[in-house]
Formats: structure tokens, sequence, C-alpha cells
């Protein structure tokens, strides 16, 4: 397992900006959900943890 980097920059209320080793992405929450500008979509189950399809 490697070391993984990444910064995530707060853009609006529901609006992320994420810096990578793989390169810039956004994302953007409705809800429980999580979509990247890659198709990544992730559900929140609790405080900390998620899940992605």
């Amino acid at each position: 397992m490697g070391l993984i980097f990444r910064k995530s920059i707060k853009v609006g209320r529901r609006s992320r900006v994420n810096v990578s080793k793989s390169g810039v992405s956004a994302s953007t929450r409705v809800g429980p959900f999580s979509v990247s500008s890659r198709g990544r979509v992730s559900l929140r189950i609790g405080k900390g943890f998620s899940w992605r399809f």
C-alpha cells in the first residue's frame, strides 16, 4: 500500500475541487450522495464512512 496525497478545497456550499497525484477533479454533494466530474458516485454511510459505486 502506497502513500496517498489528496487536497480538497471547498468552493461552495455543496461543491469541492479535489487535487491529487492523478489530477484535478470536482465533486458535488446531493443529499447523502456525492458525484464527481470523473463519474464516480459515493454514498455517505455515516460520519467518516462512505461506499463508492
